[in-house]
């Protein structure tokens, strides 16, 4: 599965079969959040939560891989990943674009 930021795959023709997306919301935990805070009082990276946001962006973009399989896609194009927080203390991510099959 090709799958690029790119809105296109060079020299391909495609069809485009539609939307693709996966997502996940997963929480923090209280250890990271203890060390975290610790974190911001000297500076530097979080990594607990670097980890956390990279583990949470390869589900969704393994999620938004398998609907692409599923419809018979042979890449994405366009993808993009979103972040946001549902609920304080949570986290999504959202990994989507567009489903594209070679003709």
């Amino acid at each position: 599965m090709i799958v690029t930021s790119a809105d296109v795959v060079p020299g391909q023709n495609v069809q485009v079969l539609g939307l693709v997306r996966g997502n996940i919301v997963t929480s923090r935990h209280i250890g990271r959040d203890m060390m975290a805070g610790m974190k911001e009082l000297v500076g530097g990276e979080i990594k607990s939560y670097t980890e956390m946001t990279d583990q949470a962006r390869t589900v969704a973009e393994s999620r938004m891989i398998a609907e692409a399989e599923r419809i018979g896609a042979d890449a994405i194009v366009a993808m993009r990943f979103s972040s946001g927080s549902i609920n304080p203390g949570t986290i999504e991510m959202l990994a989507y674009g567009t489903a594209v099959k070679f003709v």
